[in-house]
């Protein structure tokens, strides 16, 4: 058996863009990233071929959900969760300091706070 106990607070944090700190645990197919946004941070739109579950922990977020004449936006706040299918184009706002977990499946280098 490999099961593996993690402890957030020992894992080793990351800074991939300005103003985002993250730390994640990364397993064979899914991987979950604890994300911490500074209020006003934008993640440009984008998508990707993950299907990806983000749940606010703290703060209120507002994502873009699609492109152009398309596309809704919806507010989240501490207690709710956002379902995103594979390959939806999506962004986001942190309209304040915000705690997100984003589980992503399959496993991927690169997510939207990645690009800059």
């Amino acid at each position: 058996m490999d099961a593996r106990v993690y402890c957030w607070a020992e894992l080793g944090e990351d800074a991939p863009m300005e103003r985002v700190r993250r730390r994640r645990v990364i397993g064979e197919k899914m991987m979950v990233s604890e994300v911490r946004l500074a209020r006003g941070f934008r993640v440009p739109v984008h998508h990707h071929a993950n299907e990806q579950i983000a749940m606010v922990m703290a703060g209120r977020i507002r994502f873009i959900i699609g492109e152009g004449e398309r596309s809704c936006e919806v507010t989240l706040g501490a207690g709710e969760v956002l379902h995103l299918p594979a390959d939806v184009p999506h962004g986001a706002e942190a309209l304040e300091d915000t705690l997100i977990y984003d589980l992503f499946s399959p496993v991927s280098e690169g997510t939207g706070i990645d690009r800059g």
